[in-house]
C-alpha cells in the first residue's frame, strides 16, 4: 500500500469514528439525566393545587413527591411505575385527602378535587397499588405502616429516615432536613373513638415535625425539596454547606409557607443552587403555559438570580448532574 493511500484510509477511518462518537454523545447524555415531571390538575399549566412531582433517576427509579390532590389516584396514567413516595407532611393538600378524577376538570384556580380518599389518603392508595416504599421522617413512618396494613399493603414498605440519616432506595440517596411548619394529622384520616374525640376538641394527632428532603441521584444531581417551610438556618448550614444542593423545589405560596420574596432570599442567599422549580404557589400561575403578570410566581422569577423552571403539568424537564436543564424547560 502506498503512503498516500494509507493516509487516505486513516482519514476515512478517523472521520467514521468521529461520526460514530458524535452520534453516540446525545444518547449518552440523555441516559444520564434526572427527569422531573409535574402532575398537576390542568395539562400544560401551573395551577393552585399543584404539588406533585415525579423524579426519574437515570437508572429508572421513579420517586413521587407529595402526591396531594392532583394525582388521579393509583391508576393515573401519568404515574407510570412508582418505586418510592415522599411525603413532606400530613396536611391534606400534600398527603391527599381528596383528589381529581381526571385532569382539566374545574378551573386552574379551583380544580375539581371532589373524589374523597379518606381515611386512607391518595398517598396510601398509590403506594398499595404500586407496591411502593413510603419514605418519611419524624413519627410519620408508624402512621403510614398502619395505613398500609389496613389497606392490604405491606407495612414494611413504610421506611424511616430522620434528620442526619440516609436511606438508599433504588440507587437514590434520601435524607430528611428540617422544615418550619405544622404537621398535625386531621381527625378525618382516623377512625374510631379517637377520631371523634380529636374532632370534638378541634385538634389533630401529632406525628412529629414536618420535613424537607435532600435527594442525591446516580448522576450526581443533588436536589432539595423544601416541603412547606419558612426560612430556616439549616437551609444554609445543612442544605448548602453540607449537601451542596444544586436544584431546589421551593414553596412560594405565602401565608402558609415562605412567600415569593422570602423564598427568593432562601435561593439567593442561603441555598444558592444552580436552578429552582417553584412549588405550592396557591394561584393559577400560568395561562396557556405562560406565567401571568402580577402573580407570586412572576414576582419570584423576577427576584431570584438563577434559572426558574416553572412546573407545567405533564411537561417533563431533564437535568444533568450540574442542574442544567437539558430539555423540557421553559
Amino acid at each position: 500500500m502506498s503512503q498516500g493511500i494509507f493516509r487516505s484510509t486513516l482519514a476515512v477511518a478517523g472521520a467514521s469514528v468521529c461520526l460514530l462518537l458524535g452520534a453516540a454523545t446525545p444518547a449518552l447524555a440523555s441516559d444520564h439525566v434526572v427527569k422531573v415531571t409535574p402532575l398537576g390538575s390542568h395539562d400544560g399549566e401551573f395551577c393552585s393545587r399543584d404539588r406533585a412531582l415525579v423524579f426519574e433517576d437515570p437508572n429508572g427509579t421513579r420517586i413521587l413527591y407529595d402526591a396531594g390532590r392532583t394525582v388521579a389516584g393509583p391508576d393515573d396514567s401519568r404515574l407510570g411505575k412508582i418505586d418510592v413516595i415522599l411525603v413532606s407532611h400530613m396536611h391534606g393538600d400534600h398527603v391527599g385527602d381528596q383528589r381529581i378524577r381526571e385532569t382539566n376538570q374545574g378551573t386552574c384556580a379551583s380544580p375539581d378535587t371532589g373524589v374523597s380518599t379518606l381515611p386512607q389518603s391518595n398517598t396510601v392508595d398509590i403506594a398499595v397499588k404500586h407496591n411502593a416504599k413510603i419514605v418519611t421522617g419524624s413519627e410519620m413512618p408508624a402512621f403510614f405502616a398502619a395505613k398500609l396494613k389496613n389497606a392490604g399493603g405491606d407495612p414494611a414498605n413504610s421506611m424511616l429516615v430522620r434528620f442526619g440519616g440516609e436511606q438508599d432506595v433504588g440507587g437514590v440517596a434520601i435524607t430528611t432536613v428540617p422544615a418550619v411548619h405544622s404537621n398535625g394529622v386531621s381527625p378525618s384520616f382516623l377512625t374510631g373513638p379517637l377520631a371523634e374525640h380529636l374532632k370534638a376538641a378541634g385538634v389533630g394527632a401529632s406525628v412529629g415535625p414536618p420535613t424537607g428532603y435532600v435527594l442525591k441521584f446516580s448522576n450526581g444531581l443533588v436536589v432539595y425539596l423544601s416541603g412547606d417551610t419558612g426560612i430556616t438556618a439549616e437551609q444554609k448550614l445543612v442544605v448548602n454547606d453540607h449537601y451542596n444542593a444544586a436544584l431546589v423545589v421551593m414553596n412560594i405560596g405565602d401565608t402558609y409557607t415562605t412567600g415569593p420574596t422570602q423564598a427568593a432570599y432562601v435561593i439567593n442567599d442561603l441555598v444558592q443552587p444552580k436552578a429552582v422549580i417553584p412549588s405550592h404557589a396557591n394561584e393559577p400561575a400560568t395561562s396557556g403555559g405562560k406565567v401571568q403578570e402580577g402573580t407570586r410566581t412572576a414576582l419570584f422569577q423576577e427576584s431570584v438570580n438563577v434559572p426558574v423552571h416553572v412546573p407545567l403539568s405533564g411537561r417533563t424537564m431533564a437535568f444533568n448532574g450540574a442542574a442544567s436543564c437539558i430539555s423540557g424547560c421553559n
